[in-house]
């Protein structure tokens, strides 16, 4: 209900009073017809009044509608700013989020490809550690692992003329590389040994009895191997004093050096050194700068030779220059000779030239019958 309504509602309630209160007072005689007079009076300026508070109270709904209209069409033309606004932003951030969440889609595709790669690597380094543990369960493919392990090692580091792989010693023994160094220290025997089967028992040990046993085993089985190196592959006047035991694992030469050190003084007292991949690096490299110095000795020696029988060369191109300038010699004073002989003959000629001569003694040395006009003068 709006307030011109409620107004106009209040007038014909107060209306209403104002006939009731007259009707109740019209018993009391004639004096109160004039006062209904005047209430009639009044009720015909209320309701005048009434109505130009209707006509007012409309005008100004008008105004106010037309008010509220303005105010509409602003806020809603001010909306749609605000709307196209937000829609713009939210369109904005949208296109943002769809483009970083594709960026990060493609990140993950290829994060999900490293993985997969990383993932079959892995599967098939379990493959190749599967087999590689097959060939270590298998005695004769072990042996073939190390003796690969160590001639790739040696192929890297000497000259090819200096290593010789499955050589036959005098002895009938056949050693899996012999490493023909120069005297001293001679040509070294280097034996492959893989004591896989009682160090996998002595890692695998969970108590210390079992340690002690596998222990006991494992240092067994390097004593065998090393006396056997010595007996069959140090042979004298034929290989150097020593010789090389290869362990193809870093890890068991660790577990000798670090908890079987007597071990290691035996391998010394019977002239059996213990190599692993990188120790034995180490010491071929060593014994290539062994190679190097004997080649330059030799080259050396034959340098020296060159030398003397080029000295000879100078000392007869010494005699020879010597003869050659006696030969200059002897040909100069020729020539000083000869210069000597020439200056004479020219003082002589000089001396003929001068001579005066009389006409009567040139006329008596001309024949008869010449004319008095070619008589030559006579000599003075």
């Amino acid at each position: 209900m709006t307030t011109g309504e409620m107004v106009l509602l209040a007038a014909v309630a107060i209306l209403a009073i104002a006939l009731v209160l007259l009707v109740l007072r019209g018993a009391r005689g004639s004096q109160d017809g004039y006062s209904l007079t005047r209430l009639s009076e009044s009720q015909a300026a209320l309701t005048g009044r009434l109505s130009q508070m209707a006509e007012g109270q409309a005008a100004a709904q008008a105004r106010m509608a037309e008010q509220l209209q303005t105010q509409e069409r602003a806020i809603s033309a001010l909306l749609d700013l605000r709307l196209n606004d937000v829609t713009a932003r939210i369109g904005a951030d949208l296109q943002k989020t769809a483009d970083k969440s594709t960026e990060a889609l493609g990140e993950l595709q290829k994060r999900l490809a490293v993985i997969d790669a990383a993932q079959k690597g892995l599967t098939d380094l379990s493959n190749e550690v599967g087999s590689l543990q097959d060939m270590l369960s298998n005695k004769q493919a072990r042996g073939i692992f190390g003796q690969g392990q160590m001639e790739d090692i040696v192929r890297d580091m000497i000259p090819a003329e200096y290593f010789y792989f499955e050589r036959t010693l005098s002895n009938g023994k056949r050693v899996d590389c012999l490493i023909n160094l120069p005297n001293p220290p001679g040509p070294v025997s280097v034996d492959s040994k893989y004591p896989h089967e009682a160090y996998v028992r002595l890692v695998n040990a969970s108590t210390d009895e079992e340690r002690k046993i596998a222990g006991r085993d494992f240092k067994r089985d390097v004593l065998t191997h090393i006396k056997d190196i010595a007996d069959k592959y140090i042979v004298p006047g034929e290989t150097g004093d020593t010789a090389l035991m290869f362990i193809p694992a870093e890890s068991i030469y660790n577990e000798l050096h670090q908890n079987f050190p007597d071990v290691i003084q035996e391998g010394h007292r019977r002239r059996v050194f213990l190599v692993s991949p990188s120790s034995l690096w180490m010491m071929l490299h060593t014994l290539r700068a062994l190679i190097r110095d004997a080649r330059i000795r030799d080259h050396a020696v034959v340098l020296q030779a060159e030398i003397g029988r080029m000295m000879q060369d100078v000392s007869r191109l010494s005699d020879r220059v010597g003869k050659l300038g006696n030969h200059f010699g002897q040909v100069a004073e020729d020539i000083r000779q000869v210069q000597i002989s020439a200056e004479k003959i020219i003082g002589r000629g000089d001396k003929i030239a001068g001579i005066q001569f009389e006409p009567a003694a040139v006329e008596s040395l001309l024949p008869h019958g010449r004319d008095e006009e070619t008589q030559t003068p006579r000599l003075q």
